[in-house]
Protein backbone atom coordinates (compact mmCIF):
# COMPACT_ATOMS: atom_id res chain seq x y z
CA UNK A 1 0.00 0.00 0.00
CA UNK A 2 1.60 3.17 -1.18
CA UNK A 3 -0.23 5.74 0.89
CA UNK A 4 -0.99 5.45 4.58
CA UNK A 5 -4.64 4.52 5.16
CA UNK A 6 -6.86 6.88 7.10
CA UNK A 7 -9.99 6.38 9.15
CA UNK A 8 -12.03 7.07 6.01
CA UNK A 9 -10.53 3.90 4.48
CA UNK A 10 -12.22 1.63 7.03
CA UNK A 11 -13.12 -1.10 6.20
CA UNK A 12 -10.37 -1.58 3.63
CA UNK A 13 -12.04 -4.56 1.96
CA UNK A 14 -14.94 -2.31 1.02
CA UNK A 15 -13.31 1.07 0.48
CA UNK A 16 -10.04 0.01 -1.15
CA UNK A 17 -10.13 -3.66 -2.19
CA UNK A 18 -7.58 -2.93 -4.92
CA UNK A 19 -5.03 -2.00 -2.22
CA UNK A 20 -5.27 -5.36 -0.45
CA UNK A 21 -2.94 -8.11 -1.67
CA UNK A 22 -2.50 -11.70 -0.54
CA UNK A 23 0.77 -13.46 0.15
CA UNK A 24 1.41 -14.12 -3.57
CA UNK A 25 0.37 -10.63 -4.63
CA UNK A 26 -3.18 -11.41 -5.79
CA UNK A 27 -5.67 -8.60 -5.30
CA UNK A 28 -8.72 -9.19 -3.13
CA UNK A 29 -10.92 -8.97 -6.22
CA UNK A 30 -8.98 -11.91 -7.72
CA UNK A 31 -10.08 -14.21 -4.90
CA UNK A 32 -13.28 -15.49 -6.44
CA UNK A 33 -15.05 -18.83 -6.25
CA UNK A 34 -14.24 -19.37 -9.90
CA UNK A 35 -10.53 -18.85 -9.20
CA UNK A 36 -10.69 -21.28 -6.27
CA UNK A 37 -12.44 -23.92 -8.39
CA UNK A 38 -9.88 -23.43 -11.17
CA UNK A 39 -7.06 -23.99 -8.68
CA UNK A 40 -5.72 -20.46 -9.10
CA UNK A 41 -6.07 -19.59 -5.40
CA UNK A 42 -3.91 -21.18 -2.72
CA UNK A 43 -3.87 -20.86 1.05
CA UNK A 44 -1.02 -18.38 0.67
CA UNK A 45 -3.39 -16.07 -1.23
CA UNK A 46 -5.73 -16.06 1.78
CA UNK A 47 -3.13 -15.33 4.46
CA UNK A 48 -3.00 -11.83 5.81
CA UNK A 49 0.13 -9.88 4.97
CA UNK A 50 2.29 -7.64 7.10
CA UNK A 51 1.23 -4.74 4.85
CA UNK A 52 -2.47 -5.38 5.49
CA UNK A 53 -1.88 -5.52 9.24
CA UNK A 54 0.15 -2.31 9.08
CA UNK A 55 -2.74 -0.67 7.22
CA UNK A 56 -5.16 -1.85 9.91
CA UNK A 57 -2.77 -0.43 12.52
CA UNK A 58 -2.78 2.96 10.79
CA UNK A 59 -6.57 2.99 10.74
CA UNK A 60 -6.77 1.97 14.41
CA UNK A 61 -4.32 4.71 15.36
CA UNK A 62 -6.31 7.27 13.36
CA UNK A 63 -9.44 6.13 15.21
CA UNK A 64 -7.75 6.85 18.55
CA UNK A 65 -7.18 3.15 19.36
CA UNK A 66 -3.40 3.02 20.04
CA UNK A 67 -3.49 -0.31 21.89
CA UNK A 68 -5.31 -1.98 19.01
CA UNK A 69 -2.80 -0.40 16.61
CA UNK A 70 0.09 -1.84 18.62
CA UNK A 71 -1.52 -5.30 18.47
CA UNK A 72 -1.81 -5.04 14.68
CA UNK A 73 1.82 -3.92 14.47
CA UNK A 74 2.98 -6.89 16.54
CA UNK A 75 0.85 -9.13 14.35
CA UNK A 76 2.55 -7.72 11.27
CA UNK A 77 5.90 -8.72 12.74
CA UNK A 78 4.66 -12.27 13.28
CA UNK A 79 3.57 -12.90 9.69
CA UNK A 80 7.06 -14.12 8.69
CA UNK A 81 7.60 -16.20 11.85
CA UNK A 82 6.98 -19.96 11.58
CA UNK A 83 3.82 -21.09 13.35
CA UNK A 84 5.64 -23.66 15.49
CA UNK A 85 7.99 -20.96 16.84
CA UNK A 86 5.02 -18.73 17.67
CA UNK A 87 3.27 -21.54 19.54
CA UNK A 88 6.43 -22.56 21.39
CA UNK A 89 6.97 -18.95 22.46
CA UNK A 90 3.34 -18.63 23.52
CA UNK A 91 3.82 -21.68 25.72
CA UNK A 92 7.02 -20.21 27.17
CA UNK A 93 5.14 -17.03 28.11
CA UNK A 94 2.60 -18.90 30.19
CA UNK A 95 3.50 -18.28 33.85
CA UNK A 96 5.50 -21.12 35.33
CA UNK A 97 6.54 -22.67 32.00
CA UNK A 98 10.13 -21.42 32.10
CA UNK A 99 12.26 -21.28 35.22
CA UNK A 100 14.74 -18.55 34.38
CA UNK A 101 14.54 -15.16 32.79
CA UNK A 102 17.48 -15.95 30.50
CA UNK A 103 15.37 -18.34 28.38
CA UNK A 104 12.86 -15.59 27.66
CA UNK A 105 15.58 -13.03 26.96
CA UNK A 106 17.21 -15.44 24.50
CA UNK A 107 13.86 -15.97 22.80
CA UNK A 108 13.40 -12.20 22.53
CA UNK A 109 16.83 -11.93 20.91
CA UNK A 110 15.94 -14.69 18.42
CA UNK A 111 12.84 -12.75 17.31
CA UNK A 112 14.84 -9.55 17.02
CA UNK A 113 17.82 -11.09 15.20
CA UNK A 114 16.17 -13.65 12.91
CA UNK A 115 12.86 -11.95 12.10
CA UNK A 116 13.41 -8.24 12.78
CA UNK A 117 10.50 -8.45 15.21
CA UNK A 118 11.50 -5.61 17.51
CA UNK A 119 8.07 -5.08 19.09
CA UNK A 120 7.63 -8.79 19.80
CA UNK A 121 11.13 -8.92 21.30
CA UNK A 122 10.29 -6.00 23.59
CA UNK A 123 7.02 -7.68 24.55
CA UNK A 124 8.87 -10.88 25.57
CA UNK A 125 11.52 -8.88 27.46
CA UNK A 126 8.81 -7.00 29.34
CA UNK A 127 7.15 -10.29 30.27
CA UNK A 128 10.52 -11.66 31.45
CA UNK A 129 11.10 -8.63 33.66
CA UNK A 130 7.57 -8.75 35.05
CA UNK A 131 7.85 -12.50 35.78
CA UNK A 132 11.19 -11.87 37.50
CA UNK A 133 9.77 -9.13 39.73
CA UNK A 134 6.86 -11.42 40.64
CA UNK A 135 9.22 -14.28 41.48
CA UNK A 136 7.93 -16.50 38.66
CA UNK A 137 11.41 -16.84 37.09
CA UNK A 138 14.93 -16.64 38.45
CA UNK A 139 17.92 -14.90 36.90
Amino acid sequence: MAEKPTLADYPLAETAPDRIRGGRGKALDDLTMEAVLAGDVTVEDLRITAEALAAQAAIARAAGRPTLAENFERGAELVAVPQDLIMETYDMLRPGRVRDRRALMERAELFRRDYGAEEIARFIETAAEFYHRRGLVSD
